[in-house]
């Protein structure tokens, strides 16, 4: 089985990016994502409806990181620190060296090329560093954008699932997209 050790949260960096740990001060921001519809879109989690619910969220996420369940990062602009979204290892499956990306950003952000340089700084950690074997994205067919970031960073599809996930009160298909470490 994989083992992780993290003495410290490992801050990410890219040319235009840091990755940082989330933090309860990340709330707004992530209430701003989580409360948008468009963001939200893809994602099989109800629209957040109080900033609450948010802290929640970053809580979960703090307990579910000390049980190597995920790792979770807040994706901010080098130049400003201005915050822009969020990206991580969830459902991290230990024994079978595999893990799922997946990241949100806030519409402004969209089509700059912000997603793929995250997922390749996260690929090189996770590959290099952590030594996951595959990364795998669960994607909505539907979803071209996320397509077509993972697809660049040399994710290649392979499954598709028929109705599989219940969202938005209707059965919705889903693609899984993986890539092995070489």
């Amino acid at each position: 089985m994989l083992e992780i050790h993290l003495p410290e949260f490992p801050q990410l960096e890219t040319e235009r990016l840091i990755l940082r740990q989330t933090e309860l001060s990340d709330a707004n921001v992530i209430f701003e994502m989580r409360a948008c519809a468009e963001v939200m879109k893809y994602i099989p989690v109800p629209l957040a409806t109080k900033v609450s619910e948010t802290e929640d969220y970053i809580q979960s996420l703090q307990e579910r990181m000390e049980n190597k369940e995920c790792i979770n990062w807040t994706i901010t602009l080098k130049e400003t620190g201005e915050m822009i979204g969020t990206i991580g290892f969830y459902r991290m499956k230990l024994q079978h060296y595999r893990t799922e990306i997946g990241y949100m950003f806030l519409p402004q952000f969209y089509g700059k090329g912000y997603a793929s340089e995250a997922v390749l700084r996260l690929l090189d950690f996770g590959f290099s560093t952590l030594r996951f074997h595959s990364i795998e994205a669960v994607i909505y067919p539907d979803n071209i954008g996320s397509i077509r970031v993972v697809e660049k960073c040399g994710f290649v599809r392979e499954a598709y699932f028929k109705e599989s996930e219940f969202h938005g009160e209707q059965f919705v298909d889903v693609a899984v997209y993986s890539i092995l470490n070489k």
